[in-house]
């Protein structure tokens, strides 16, 4: 794995505007006299960052691993790869293209952070200006290492730049326990929340301090700690800075940068290569039909069950904004398949180039993750006003008088619908014990043959990781 690094650490090290790829010299010679300078090398270096953390959802990466390997969704199209459907069946394998991808682009994220980490304490440009770009690349990098973790397990820390292959070749980059890197997710968060400004950030594809409890209450939730989770989230909903869009649909379709729910998106812009592929995605592999501009055929890859379907209550809002089982043929007629919604970008001419926001983190999350927290605390009366809030926008009645049992469960049936399609499905299973109990189930329900298995709850390392140096990169185990 060092001689992989050695590309990931070493070109994370260099500027990120194309000119740069014009030089001759060596990329492991880093250009401290002409680069990392002032404040504006250091935006531009940030900018680097966001894109390649962007890479996440932009090569869909992260919603094959959170919604294709769950209960949410299923493959359409009838000549699938097999990386997708090792994904669809639970059965995949160190040489599956998603999680390598994955794997790598939190790598670059992290290295790329470190560069700005390394070399802005002696730079010399205004103090405020260097505590925000300090924050947002601490959160970056804390960001990276969270979803790391949550896929893989023990994972290698990197908390430093190199200047040399000699220097990446002596390092220390063998995986580390899950442990020392949540040790570290926590203290860049923490730094983070200190650095950035507590003014609402209008520009919601940039880091905040709120974006930073938000994230914080995530992780102190998934490592258990609900005390400390409650404290951050609650500092999020008592900013006032954040309320739930009275229309639901609004958050998933054309136009909807910077709303009054959104903590922090993943920004598309179609037109310059620089869009998503969600309208290909989510939607039918069926060659005459007419939902987009030139009745552009689907590619029906990532569709909702039709478990999913039956779990939205009767007069559910969301349904109808979110999944669809009907599709409109050319000619007028309709056909009977099921495909996705959200963040489809209905008036694309290439569905590769989608221009609709993904939202990362929203206040909804915020407000479930607290009603969890509390529910785990056992104040399930705390809890429930929360999840009505939910509930309201969606035009579903009240729930009350359930016991901490039934309330996690209604818990987990609101997060599935209300965050279907935002990569949420796989870590929220993971997180409370559940991802055995719910596959299993969905599989025997569908008189499938597989299942998943106790070592299946973390993906596998990527085999060129471990085949680089096997002495450093354990594979996980049963893989």
């Amino acid at each position: 794995m060092k001689k992989k690094l050695v590309i990931f650490l070493l070109l994370a090290t260099t500027a990120f505007s194309c000119k740069d790829f014009l030089a001759l010299n060596p990329e492991y010679q880093i250009s401290d006299q002409t680069f990392f300078k002032n404040q504006n090398d250091f935006e531009t270096s940030l900018i680097g960052v966001y894109s390649t953390f962007r890479g996440l959802f932009s090569s869909s990466s992260l919603l094959y691993l959170a919604e294709l390997a769950t209960d949410n969704t299923e493959i359409q199209w009838s000549s699938p790869s097999t990386d997708e459907m090792q994904m669809d069946q639970n059965a995949v394998t160190s040489t599956n293209v998603y999680t390598q991808t994955a794997w790598n682009t939190c790598l670059y994220t992290i290295s790329r952070s470190n560069a700005i980490l390394s070399r802005i304490d002696g730079a010399t440009f205004d103090q405020t200006a260097k505590d925000r770009i300090k924050g947002e690349a601490k959160f970056l990098r804390a960001y990276g290492y969270f979803y790391l973790v949550q896929l893989f397990g023990n994972v290698p820390i990197i908390n430093q730049t190199f200047s040399s292959p000699s220097q990446v070749a002596s390092a220390d980059l063998a995986l580390k326990p899950q442990a020392d890197v949540y040790k570290l997710i926590l203290a860049d968060l923490a730094e983070a929340e200190t650095l950035l400004p507590a003014t609402l950030n209008t520009d919601r594809t940039k880091a905040s301090r709120s974006t930073v409890k938000a994230l914080l209450g995530k992780v102190y939730l998934t490592l258990k700690n609900y005390d400390q989770a409650a404290v951050k989230l609650k500092e999020v909903i008592d900013t006032k800075f954040y309320s739930l869009i009275p229309n639901y649909q609004t958050l998933f379709t054309n136009g909807n940068n910077n709303l009054a729910e959104s903590l922090f998106e993943i920004e598309y812009v179609s037109g310059r290569s620089i869009g998503n592929n969600y309208s290909a995605l989510f939607t039918p592999a069926i060659t005459s039909m007419a939902i987009f501009p030139s009745n552009l055929q689907g590619g029906g890859r990532i569709v909702p069950t039709l478990d999913l379907i039956k779990a939205y209550e009767i007069g559910d809002a969301r349904k109808a904004v979110s999944v669809n089982d009907s599709v409109l043929l050319i000619g007028g007629k309709k056909s009977y398949s099921r495909y996705g919604l959200k963040f489809v970008d209905f008036k694309a001419i290439d569905l590769s180039d989608g221009s609709i926001t993904f939202t990362a983190l929203r206040y909804a999350d915020v407000l479930m993750m607290y009603a969890e927290v509390l529910t785990e605390q056992g104040k399930t009366t705390e809890a429930l006003p929360y999840v009505n809030l939910i509930r309201q926008r969606a035009k579903l009645p009240d729930l009350a008088g359930l016991t901490q049992a039934t309330l996690r469960t209604a818990i987990e049936k609101e997060r599935r619908v209300e965050f279907l399609y935002e990569g949420q499905r796989w870590f929220d299973l993971l997180r409370t014990g559940r991802t055995k109990a719910v596959l299993n189930a969905h599989y025997a329900s569908l008189n499938l043959s597989f299942s998943v298995q106790d070592f299946e709850l973390l993906f596998p390392i990527p085999q060129n990781e471990v085949d680089l140096n096997p002495t450093l990169v354990k594979q996980n185990p049963g893989y």
